[in-house]
């Protein structure tokens, strides 16, 4: 039965309650009221991290083995090895995208849900940033940086502010003139961060950020930035709102993104004459769906922030999600948008992948260099890489970039569940003075080498660093001891913090 066919058999209030999303309907016609259970969506997700880990976990010992060895015959043998062992993998990974997806209409059913979450947190900032009396409302008052923080940079400190007014109840005053980019500030570019309450340009008289700031009466409190931050709440990220907790855990594998991004989402909202800039970068670019993301920091940040990773280490992983989306999409044009602040490096891509189509400016590279980085044309730049990047169906990108991180972010409210959408050639999802991110033991692991870490099953570890082979380096909380642990017996601790729930904006279910 056609899904048409089924909604002219549905009563008038089932088509109701579809139109608000709380019926979905299954490829068969079938309908789809509430979704999987949270602990349906959580084993599922679990299933798939693990297989990912198992996936790198062989790859990286078979690699290592490789290297070790000079008999050809073994060489030969752990080279079949590893192109099987992928095959597998990308048929694996297609059946969980069909489970995830494609079975009684589930993936319908998610994306409605994160629609309806998205709607109801930006609208909550709508409320928060836009009182009816500015006068008497509470505010927290914050500063654009002017250390040489590049727009990336300068964008997840905007939305720390708005992060910390959104947990304080206070709305945001932001200061904005005097941006390196920009002398007309933020707004020269984005809608307002509010329509009704506003930074005259006078003095402020305002109470710092201390300990009681969260029980404050001031009628204004100025954030420092974040890293000279004294007391820190426990509604700093990676902590989401225990108000959305059970419904934002039960359709997204990664809450904390999603939480953030919402907050990136609201603060980078174009101008008409920024959205023309953009929808009219898109068109000539011929930029189209399915199409991945690539992008690749080079420049400053080599040997300071972040490794060198050459160009093949990227399209290894561009191109095992075709080799994937190919099992149900026969015949997909491949094709990549690549944003770089090194323009060789798409010279190098083109000519060492001729299959690929690529959707890229290299003028936006060659404007992205240091030297003239604090320019309007690189800020257009790099928002239009940013936002590019984040509509892409796969992002391949290092996580130490405030760029990365940004397209990430905003992937999440646009597309529903895109946890999964990335694969980060160094980092871990973070925010830039977060705090701890922890794992919890759910198997009892006991030390096999040296350098490796024991737990007992409750055992909370602080991660450090991802390996990418199946092992991260981590602090076992309850014994003080640092070193490797394998991930498969963890589970991520996603922190849930008491945070105003705006009775004022009703939650439109």
């Amino acid at each position: 039965m056609s899904s048409n066919k089924s909604q002219e058999l549905a009563s008038p209030k089932e088509r109701q309650d579809e139109e608000k999303g709380q019926i979905g309907r299954s490829a068969n016609g079938q309908e789809v009221r509430d979704g999987p259970s949270l602990e349906h969506e959580v084993a599922r997700r679990t299933v798939e991290r693990v297989s990912e880990e198992f996936k790198m976990y062989v790859n990286a010992k078979l690699m290592q083995m490789k290297k070790q060895v000079s008999d050809p015959k073994i060489v030969k043998e752990i080279n079949n090895i590893l192109e099987i062992s992928a095959d597998i993998h990308k048929k694996l990974k297609n059946d969980q995208s069909k489970l995830a997806n494609a079975v009684d209409g589930a993936g319908e059913w998610r994306k409605r849900e994160n629609s309806r979450l998205t709607d109801l947190v930006q609208r909550r900032l709508e409320y928060l940033q836009n009182p009816s009396d500015c006068d008497k409302a509470k505010k927290i008052f914050c500063k654009l940086l002017t250390n040489g923080c590049g727009y990336g940079c300068q964008l997840h400190h905007v939305t720390f502010c708005l992060i910390m007014a959104y947990a304080t109840q206070r709305t945001l005053i932001l200061k904005g003139e005097g941006w390196a980019y920009s002398a007309k500030g933020w707004e020269s570019l984005f809608l307002p961060i509010s329509k009704t309450c506003r930074w005259t340009g006078g003095p402020v008289v305002a109470s710092q950020w201390g300990p009681n700031s969260t029980t404050d009466s001031s009628q204004v409190i100025e954030l420092p930035q974040l890293f000279q931050l004294s007391s820190r709440p426990r509604f700093l990220p990676l902590a989401i709102p225990e108000d959305l907790a059970d419904r934002l855990t039960r359709i997204h594998g990664d809450p904390p993104a999603w939480w953030v991004g919402q907050f990136v989402t609201y603060v980078t909202r174009p101008s008409a004459m920024l959205q023309t800039f953009l929808n009219e970068s898109k068109e000539k670019m011929n930029f189209t769906n399915p199409i991945v993301g690539v992008h690749v920091r080079r420049t400053d940040k080599i040997g300071t922030e972040a490794l060198f990773h050459n160009v093949d280490e990227y399209m290894r992983h561009v191109e095992e999600w075709f080799d994937i989306y190919e099992k149900q999409h026969p015949r997909a044009q491949r094709k990549l948008y690549l944003a770089s602040d090194d323009p060789g490096v798409l010279l190098e891509a083109k000519k060492n992948y001729p299959n690929y189509t690529f959707v890229s400016d290299n003028e936006v590279s060659k404007n992205a260099n240091p030297r003239s980085r604090n320019t309007e044309t690189s800020l257009h730049g790099i928002i239009l890489d940013i936002y590019l990047l984040s509509r892409c169906d796969y992002l391949v990108c290092t996580l130490s970039s405030n760029v990365c991180r940004a397209a990430y972010e905003l992937m999440q409210p646009l597309h529903g569940d895109a946890s999964e959408w990335f694969k980060s050639l160094d980092s871990t999802y973070y925010v830039h003075g977060q705090n701890a991110h922890n794992f919890v033991s759910v198997e009892a692991h006991q030390s096999r080498r040296e350098g490796e870490i024991s737990f007992n099953v409750g055992d909370t570890i602080r991660l450090a660093d991802n390996r990418w082979d199946g092992y991260c380096y981590g602090t076992n909380v309850n014994t003080g001891k640092s070193g490797l642990f394998p991930l498969y017996k963890t589970i991520n601790e996603i922190e849930r913090a008491k945070m105003p729930v705006y009775p004022e904006v009703p939650d439109l279910l």
